[in-house]
C-alpha cells in the first residue's frame, strides 16, 4: 500500500515563476530516497493561488525518513524569500 503526502502551497501570483524555478531547479533530487515513488507539482489553472506538491512513498516511515534528511533539510534552505505564504500537509493512504 503507497503512502501519498499532498503539501498545499499558497503561492501569489508574482511568486509563481520563482516557485516552478526553484522546483526545476532540484528536479529529480527525491527520487534516489528510499521508498520514493512518484513526484508531481500541480500548477493551479483557474480559481486558486494553491499549488499542490504531491509524493507518494512506499511507507508513511520513508517519507518521515526523508523529511529528516540532509537532503530535505538542503532543498528546503537558504532561500531569501519563501515563494509560498501558506502551507498545509495533507497524507493519505492509497487503498
Amino acid at each position: 500500500m503507497s503512502y501519498v503526502v499532498v503539501n498545499s502551497l499558497t503561492v501569489p501570483e508574482d511568486q509563481a515563476a520563482t516557485l516552478e524555478s526553484r522546483f526545476a531547479a532540484r528536479k529529480g533530487a527525491v527520487d534516489q530516497a528510499p521508498g520514493f515513488e512518484h513526484f508531481e507539482l500541480l500548477r493551479p489553472v483557474s480559481g486558486t493561488d494553491t499549488y499542490l506538491v504531491y509524493t507518494r512513498w512506499d511507507s508513511p516511515e520513508s517519507y518521515q525518513a526523508w523529511r529528516e534528511s540532509q537532503e530535505f533539510a538542503a532543498g528546503h534552505g537558504g532561500q531569501n524569500r519563501p515563494a509560498a505564504t501558506g502551507s498545509a500537509i495533507w497524507e493519505f493512504e492509497v487503498v
